[in-house]
């Protein structure tokens, strides 16, 4: 293996930057003083901007798993039904989390290749004229998949079909990343968390929470105690936690927050947009075939690369970290052995992506998958013309 740094292009866990890396090694302090309260209360209200919203948002101490529960028990009872949509991995394990928390999930059916289909959501809720269903779940961006859901659309077909469920979002591999706006797109809980476009070590789960979702909160029955979003929000009101805070992780939010005010989220955006489109470029010049399968769903925060039969993107993965010490996503659930997934979010730019690239052609020639060469170059000439 050649000397030099590893390349970690997963679609999270990112790349830490240094300054944030730096920010969390400062010494930790009081967080029942004045400092912390400052700290605390600064950090809630720039957090505001990236999810798009005016209202609060929540910081928990947990993965992004923490604030899938933390948005289903705050605002659900037993027995409550749930309308959700399969549209990969993660949308799957959050399904299997409503159900082993006593909720009854009806899983719309898709191929892994769609988002959540607004129509459907729409015909299903047209047809549920006593409001049975009290909550829509979506993911936004399918990290397994590298396909985006119209949240947009899907808020659209609640309003259609003149439904009154919560409309639960999961945004952990776009916030920060990719355009998202939970007020404007009538979301109820945006869920998020820290290890992605917020460019931390994992460790912080967030809730951003409309006012319907507090109402709801308030007779919601499912048991909670550490995700009960009410003695967070009391204490929030001063600067504080009702138990111990991540310190020095938030040290290294603001940090990131600022690196993201510094640049500008609609640049941001185009970055990242500029840097996906660059990579599907790549991938059809190669001869290969991006997993999303409609234009307007495809993600800015990663690529799912889709091998011909009977190569083994795992094949691929493995000789591209021995060779070139570069980490790719690997396939999960039904796609394992089938895809890999290229990252390029959070602290990323075009030469990093013309490296990432790189390693990539020469790791599928070497693994044998036939190939057409040039994708590098494809990739570079979206970046000239951009």
């Amino acid at each position: 293996m050649a000397g030099g740094r590893h390349h970690l292009q997963i679609p999270g866990p990112t790349n830490v930057p240094d300054r944030v890396l730096r920010a969390i090694a400062a010494p930790t302090i009081d967080h029942r003083g004045p400092a912390f309260a400052a700290l605390a209360l600064d950090l809630l209200e720039r957090l505001k901007p990236v999810f798009g919203t005016g209202g609060p948002v929540i910081i928990y101490p947990s993965s992004g798993t923490g604030a899938w529960e933390a948005a289903l028990v705050n605002t659900l009872s037993p027995g409550d039904r749930v309308l959700a949509c399969e549209t990969g991995h993660f949308a799957t394990l959050w399904r299997d989390m409503a159900e082993r928390l006593g909720l009854p999930v009806e899983f719309l059916p898709g191929d892994w290749r769609h988002g959540a289909d607004p129509d459907a959501i729409a015909e299903r809720l047209a047809a549920d004229p006593a409001h049975e269903i009290k909550a829509v779940m979506v993911v936004h961006n399918e990290t397994s998949t590298g396909v985006r859901s119209r949240v947009p659309e899907v808020r659209a077909a609640l309003d259609r079909a003149g439904h009154p469920a919560l409309l639960l979002v999961d945004t952990i591999s776009s916030l920060g990343s990719m355009d998202y706006r939970h007020d404007a797109w009538g979301a109820d809980v945006t869920v998020g968390c820290s290890q992605k476009g917020l460019m931390l070590p994992p460790g912080l789960g967030l809730n951003a929470v409309s006012e319907k979702a507090l109402e709801a909160s308030r007779s919601a029955r499912l048991p909670r105690s550490y995700w009960d979003w009410e003695p967070i929000l009391a204490a929030n009101r001063d600067g504080f936690y009702p138990y111990t805070p991540p310190t020095n992780l938030l040290y290294g939010l603001r940090e990131a927050l600022t690196m993201l005010e510094e640049e500008g989220l609609p640049a941001v955006f185009a970055r990242h947009d500029r840097h996906a489109e660059a990579t599907r470029a790549a991938v059809r010049a190669w001869g290969l075939e991006v997993l999303c399968a409609d234009p307007r769903e495809y993600s800015s925060s990663l690529t799912a690369v889709l091998l011909p039969e009977p190569h083994d993107a795992d094949k691929v993965r493995r000789i591209i970290l021995e060779r070139f010490d570069m980490s790719l996503g690997t396939g999960l659930g039904r796609l394992a052995g089938r895809v890999f997934r290229i990252g390029h979010l959070g602290r990323f730019d075009d030469l990093s992506l013309a490296g990432t690239l790189a390693g990539v052609e020469l790791g599928l020639a070497a693994a044998g998958v036939p190939i057409e060469r040039g994708g590098v170059t494809a990739a570079l000439s979206v970046l000239e013309r951009a």
